[in-house]
């Protein structure tokens, strides 16, 4: 009897072996460490915005546009600024006027040097308003502080902007970098300067980039959740530049894979 059992399970257990043999190796596979990581677009956005308040007067862009370096972007109602501008030049050349009389005196008659010195010290202080008024009438026009894309604009022609409020949005090229979380187990082989390749949907070449930050602090999530592993492992924020030409391709928000290649 006994005989007969083993002969009897021994097709049986190899039945069993030939069915968890696929769990093992699929089990095996998820083990084996890859060097691709989920990851996603990440944008350091330029916000320009006039230290002075007033309406919006006019918009020279338009979202999704292009700008260069010192184009104009909006111009704020100017019309207080401009009039304290001009009334602190008609007070300069008066201020002026009078520095002149008082110096012309004191060097071919009896003037009084007290007269001189508060001629030339009000002739200073209007010089000093008049730098002022400028300064505010040229603030309420802004232009793009670096090349970029208008990624957004905030404002209205027609309403009023709040002192220090940001009316456009700028994200250039340069400030684009890509975002991946990978495991603590492997941060120790990536290094700052390391070559990055990611793959995004759709284009069948990959961006080439670089390592410029890993993160010295580790995350028990990432803030975005595009990883397709547990999400109770810890892991390290790894972010990689580009060159500008290659980064104007990638989107804030876009998911993507990302690979290391070491030096």
């Amino acid at each position: 009897m006994i005989a007969f059992r083993s002969a009897k399970a021994r097709p049986l257990i190899h039945i069993i072996g030939l069915l968890a043999l696929p769990i093992f190796l699929l089990a095996s596979c998820r083990d084996v460490p890859t060097n691709r990581f989920q990851g996603y677009v990440e944008g350091e956005f330029v916000y320009v915005a006039s230290p002075l308040a007033g309406t919006l007067q006019s918009l020279q862009v338009q979202r999704g546009q292009q700008v260069k370096a010192n184009d104009p972007l909006f111009t704020l109602d100017e019309t207080m600024e401009k009039a304290a501008r001009d009334q602190a030049k008609a007070q300069l050349v008066l201020s002026e006027a009078e520095y002149a009389r008082q110096e012309r005196l004191l060097r071919t008659g009896p003037a009084a040097q007290q007269d001189f010195d508060r001629a030339r010290s009000t002739r200073d202080q209007d010089r000093q308003r008049l730098a002022q008024a400028e300064w505010n009438f040229n603030q309420k026009k802004q232009t793009a502080p670096q090349t970029g894309l208008v990624y957004d604009i905030l404002f209205r022609q027609g309403e009023w902007v709040a002192a220090g409020k940001p009316v456009v949005v700028l994200l250039p090229p340069q400030n684009i970098k890509v975002r991946a979380f990978v495991p603590e187990a492997r941060v120790g082989s990536i290094q700052y300067g390391d070559t990055t390749r990611v793959t995004v949907d759709g284009v069948s070449a990959p961006f080439v980039g670089k390592v410029s930050y890993i993160s010295p602090r580790a995350e028990y999530t990432p803030p975005v959740i595009f990883s397709r592993e547990s999400r109770d492992k810890l892991v390290f924020m790894i972010e990689s530049v580009f060159d500008p030409a290659v980064s104007a391709n990638l989107h804030p928000g876009q998911p993507l894979d990302v690979e290391f290649e070491s030096k």
